[in-house]
């Protein structure tokens, strides 16, 4: 290829010979080649009037967490929160959120997921009633420029040098875990620090956040200080498991409790589906590629639906009192790993007056992920 053998693409950083090519006499890298539109232009550093609108107290662990944020901020130390599932992390990082817009600092909040980021979206508009929040996502990029920016991991590439502030949530996820031109924009994006944020985090970033000019936050509890649910194995053939399924879903219908039943294949949602709706109603199947995925994803959340069959799509960013938790095939191991299965587990349980639920690994086999999980949970447990 001559020359280009030895580029670096100023955008994802991307240094492989194969990814590029030439047009024209210019070259141009295909790893982030699609990533095209328009880019955020900086807004004026005025300070925000902020008025923080919290549903309820933080605890004195939060509390403490929150504060040491914020000073990590002031003196430019990145800091990550590693806090189990429903521990309050969202809410930990609206001090340092406050802090910035108060100042006059841009902030963005980034997450892999389109869902969790529409839902977070609403979440910091109730939290933030003064502020201007922005949602941004493919097929919604119309306005990019806000007081605080919540915004999918692909949409980074828009904000290049924009934030003082970027809070990153969910960094153990899919599609951002591992993809380098996405860990290229999300430091792209960066003009000032970050709080990462995560239940499992990498060994990876935790050897990174060992380093001088970074921080570990940990909070191995609950924010209603209740344990974590801790999954139990149910062995069956895998031509067993969806009969078992439909005498699970009938057991916590005739009680009333919502429950999401995870599978390993966007193929096996709908076959699942179609089997337990000869016995059942109410219920409902979700995956990356179900039309009007939002719909289906609000009916349950309302009560609507009694239960629904989902892909890893509903893995994190879930919060409905009183579920029910099952995991089909959970010894697919390309599909669960443990960092998978622990946030799966986590959706369980997280309200405060239900701090309960049911967690079922459906399986032929217990593998070495479904035993750390559940290991990571007990262990969790043991800080009450």
């Amino acid at each position: 290829m001559g020359k280009e053998e030895s580029y670096v693409c100023p955008r994802c950083g991307n240094r492989d010979p194969r990814y590029f090519g030439v047009i024209g006499g210019r070259v141009y890298c295909r790893k982030c080649i699609s990533f095209v539109g328009a880019k955020a232009a900086r807004l004026p550093s005025v300070p925000k009037e902020v008025r923080l609108n919290l549903r309820y107290s933080l605890s004195e662990e939060q509390k403490g967490i929150s504060d040491k944020v914020v000073y990590n901020f002031r003196h430019g130390i990145d800091t990550l929160v590693y806090a189990v599932c429903g521990s309050g992390k969202t809410e930990i990082s609206y001090g340092v959120i406050s802090y910035a817009m108060e100042h006059g600092l841009s902030v963005g909040f980034a997450l892999p997921r389109r869902d969790v980021v529409i839902e977070l979206y609403w979440r910091l508009k109730d939290a933030f009633p003064l502020n201007r929040v922005v949602a941004v996502y493919g097929g919604h990029t119309s306005c990019l420029e806000g007081d605080v920016v919540v915004l999918t991991t692909h949409q980074l590439y828009r904000y290049h040098r924009y934030f003082d502030l970027l809070v990153m949530d969910e960094i153990d996820a899919f599609p951002f875990k591992g993809n380098d031109t996405l860990i290229a924009f999300y430091k792209a994006s960066l003009r000032g620090h970050c709080l990462m944020m995560s239940a499992t985090p990498s060994k990876e970033i935790l050897s990174e956040y060992k380093k001088p000019g970074h921080d570990i936050q940990e909070l191995r509890t609950r924010f209603h200080k209740n344990p974590i649910p801790v999954p139990s194995i149910v062995y069956r053939p895998s031509f067993g498991q969806p009969f078992y399924i439909v005498r699970w879903l009938m057991k916590f219908g005739r009680l009333s409790k919502p429950c999401l039943v995870f599978v390993p294949s966007i193929a096996k949602s709908q076959e699942l589906y179609e089997f337990t709706s000869l016995f059942l109603k109410r219920g409902n199947y979700v995956n990356s590629r179900r039309e009007e995925r939002d719909l289906v994803i609000d009916s349950f959340k309302k009560g609507l639906t009694g239960y629904l069959i989902t892909t890893s799509v509903l893995e994190r960013g879930v919060t409905i009192r009183d579920l029910q938790v099952l995991v089909m095939g959970a010894d697919s191991q390309r599909v669960y790993s443990s960092s998978t299965l622990i946030q799966i587990a986590g959706r369980a349980g997280r309200k405060s007056d239900a701090p309960t639920g049911e967690v079922v690994f459906l399986s032929e086999k217990e593998t070495e992920g479904m035993r750390n999980a559940i290991d990571e949970i007990r262990f969790c447990n043991t800080f009450l």
